[in-house]
């Protein structure tokens, strides 16, 4: 890789630094976007999505606790909190689907035996395509938003593409 300030040819691909003058090549190595879409998700931080408060439940609840809260808060997803208002983890429509149906007298048992526990997380920093990858690696469709250990939002797949269309220039 040259470096645009000395022209020295010999920085290996992906240097942090020029060899030569020490120039930081990091920004350098970093891509570029193609378009407002990919300016915007590869620039702008989750913040911009305006999170949803989250609603939580202690990891002691019940299902069925966890349902209402779910069908009351019109959501797909609760987040599941420690003693210290910590994420432990995060209930979703899925997992209803694959961990609990069927599952006998489920509305008493504990959401800790049917949560995912540590769900992946952003910030309200990260950038979008940041969230949108963990989104799509995982396969999730709910995504906490956390400051300090401590849930303060969700972000779902629908807020990304909403986000997208408003950016999207109008054909």
């Amino acid at each position: 890789m040259y470096c645009p300030a000395c022209d020295y040819r010999k920085n290996a691909l992906g240097a942090d630094a020029c060899g030569n003058c020490g120039l930081p090549l990091t920004r350098l190595n970093a891509p570029a976007p193609n378009g407002p879409v990919e300016a915007s998700l590869m620039r702008e931080p989750v913040s911009v999505l305006d999170p949803r408060p989250p609603i939580t439940v202690d990891a002691g609840a019940t299902l069925g606790d966890a349902v209402r809260r779910m069908i009351d808060g019109r959501t797909g997803a609760v987040l599941v909190t420690g003693p210290g208002g910590e994420l432990v983890g995060i209930l979703t429509e899925r997992d209803f689907l694959t961990k609990v149906a069927g599952a006998p007298g489920f509305e008493a048992r504990p959401v800790r035996e049917f949560m995912t526990l540590a769900p992946e997380t952003v910030t309200p920093t990260d950038t979008l395509a940041f969230a949108l990858g963990k989104m799509d690696a995982g396969a999730y469709r709910h995504l906490p938003v956390v400051e300090g250990g401590r849930p303060v939002g969700v972000i779902s797949v629908r807020d990304l593409l909403r986000h997208v269309t408003e950016v999207c220039p109008e054909n």
